[in-house]
């Protein structure tokens, strides 16, 4: 047929066909230009309504570990967009936004008011008084009464200094109603403690104590910090072994039915017997099974990181997370296991709170061995007075000739001292307590950073063995099918085969994801995960040990 038979040709046709498809393309980018394509942080923040925070590189740590300010929970709008998060966002979306943490924050905030209630031992403290007095009596000689009034005035000023001196000032003053009568005094009094409360070293000794108890506070924070980020880093891992255990599920449960249809198929040309259907039939019920084994674990799995993450905005356990970072496991080889050792000497929040313990011990037997001196104190008052017929004119008189002097000694000193001597023992022991306490726990820090060290090992080689296995297994599968497709095999072998194969890839990916975790867990024995992470954290600089 020709050309100019009204027919259009297969190249004017194609031609149209590819001139619609340009529209679609060209009216496509530009609704996608129009609308603006996500980027990643877009991606990860979700809705508008659900902002992410910032990313871990832009936070700073004094934030992290400050205490948290509360903020209202947002209103539930629409489900969110998945979550889609690396490793070190998890972590950072931990740090500002779990709840147990937060709760953790408070305490080192609190536990700096002690020390604020400490320095105000040594504070001034203002005082004043006012008192009006009336008074009747007998006239002498007389059956009358006489009336009298009279009006006290007191102010004073006193501090005590920690070398055990205490220094009053006062003014008082008293205004009668007989002429005359008015009076003002100005007086010091100097107290010095010469044995029981002598020295700054025991006056000092509670505000060095309550300074101890806040650096405790940071280490607790610190290896708070540090075990929520085990647990997030290792909740990571699971949840992603727990995604890629139902993709290998998936491809296993395939498999198994396209199994089933070549029995089907080979049974419907009368080249297996019927039977063989039930082998395959079976394969693929279990595989069922174990895809409903694998969903529920991948729930479980989201819950627990979910409950970790706490990320902002509304319909919290509804939110999917997609993982962006694989379970690979890594090829670095690990230190040697001393300089782990001695990292977690230096490091473990617990050992350097043990040592902070101790030198609060050391404290409390300064304090207990003064209290265990008598008490005698020396003490100097002197005074100006001044009378006048009103009480104006008697502060005026003040700077006259007269004034007033006095100075002796007090001492006191219970009979038996028991108490003081009770109280000295009992420091002295948990001073001996606390050196075997700290003892105990470098012992345990050193068993527990060997023991981690050796578990690293073992998983980093079971990589590789599950590596090769899982080759050997698909090598298996293939001849084992093979042999099936000429009849020289069962469905019973092939599925045999299959299962493992599919234990083989699943003990591949758990033994990379549980070399991962054994990493992560080895960084938290020896004290050193957050810094290996770049997170500037409270209590990162190792404490002095103490002398037996």
């Amino acid at each position: 047929m020709s050309r100019t038979s009204g027919q259009p040709s297969a190249v004017s046709r194609q031609q149209r066909r590819n001139r619609r498809l340009a529209v679609l393309l060209t009216t496509g980018l530009a609704l996608a230009s129009c609308a603006g394509l996500p980027t990643r942080s877009e991606r990860l923040a979700g809705p508008a309504s659900s902002p992410r925070p910032e990313a871990p590189k832009s936070a700073s740590s004094a934030d992290l570990f400050s205490t948290p300010v509360r903020v209202s929970p947002q209103p539930a709008g629409t489900l969110p967009s998945p979550l889609l998060v690396t490793v070190s966002e998890a972590v950072l979306l931990t740090l500002q936004n779990n709840r147990a943490f937060a709760v953790q924050r408070y305490n080192r905030s609190l536990t700096r008011t002690f020390e604020e209630e400490q320095r105000a031992a040594f504070d001034p403290v203002l005082s004043a008084s006012a008192s009006r007095q009336w008074q009747r009596q007998p006239a002498g000689g007389t059956a009358g009464t006489q009336s009298s009034q009279a009006t006290d005035l007191t102010l004073s000023a006193e501090e005590f200094l920690p070398t055990g001196t205490s220094l009053n000032l006062r003014l008082s003053g008293q205004s009668a109603s007989t002429p005359a009568d008015d009076s003002a005094r100005v007086g010091l009094t100097v107290t010095q403690s010469l044995l029981r409360g002598f020295g700054t070293d025991v006056n000092f000794a509670s505000l060095r104590q309550a300074r101890l108890d806040t650096l405790v506070s940071e280490y607790e924070l610190r290896g708070f910090a540090e075990s929520l980020v085990a647990q997030t880093e290792q909740a990571y891992w699971d949840y992603t072994l727990a995604k890629r255990r139902i993709e290998i599920v998936d491809q296993s449960l395939a498999l198994a039915r396209q199994q089933l249809e070549e029995t089907e198929q080979r049974i419907r040309v009368g080249q297996l017997a019927e039977i063989e259907r039930v082998a395959a039939e079976a394969e693929v019920a279990l595989r069922k099974e174990n895809e409903i084994d694998a969903r529920s674990r991948l729930a479980t799995a989201r819950l627990a990181l979910l409950r970790l993450l706490n990320p902002p905005g509304g319909a919290l356990w509804s939110r999917e997370i997609d993982v962006l970072d694989p379970p690979v496991a890594r090829q670095e080889g690990l230190d040697d296991v001393e300089d782990h050792v001695r990292l977690a000497l230096r490091l473990r929040p617990e050992l350097n709170q043990a040592r902070l313990q101790v030198q609060r011990g050391d404290l409390e037997v300064v304090k207990t061995r003064n209290g265990l001196l008598p008490k005698l104190d020396a003490f100097v008052a002197l005074g100006k007075s001044g009378y006048a017929a009103s009480f104006g004119g008697a502060l005026g008189d003040i700077d006259g000739k007269g004034y007033d002097a006095q100075a002796g000694l007090t001492l006191e000193f219970p009979w038996g001292n028991r108490a003081p001597q009770a109280a000295e023992r009992r420091a002295t022991l948990g001073r001996s307590q606390d050196l075997e306490a700290l003892e105990n726990l470098t012992q345990l820090a050193q068993v527990d950073v060997r023991t981690a060290h050796i578990e690293a090992n073992r998983l980093k080689e079971q990589v590789v063995a599950t590596t090769a296995t899982r080759k050997l297994q698909e090598e298996k599968l293939r001849a084992e099918t093979e042999k099936f497709r000429v009849g020289k095999s069962t469905n019973l072998l092939v599925a045999q085969a299959q299962r493992d194969l599919l234990e083989s890839q699943i003990g591949e990916v758990e033994a990379a994801v549980n070399s991962l975790k054994a990493v992560v867990d080895l960084y938290r024995q020896d004290g050193s995960l957050l810094n290996r992470l770049g997170i500037a954290a409270p209590g990162g600089e190792p404490v002095e040990a103490p002398a037996r």
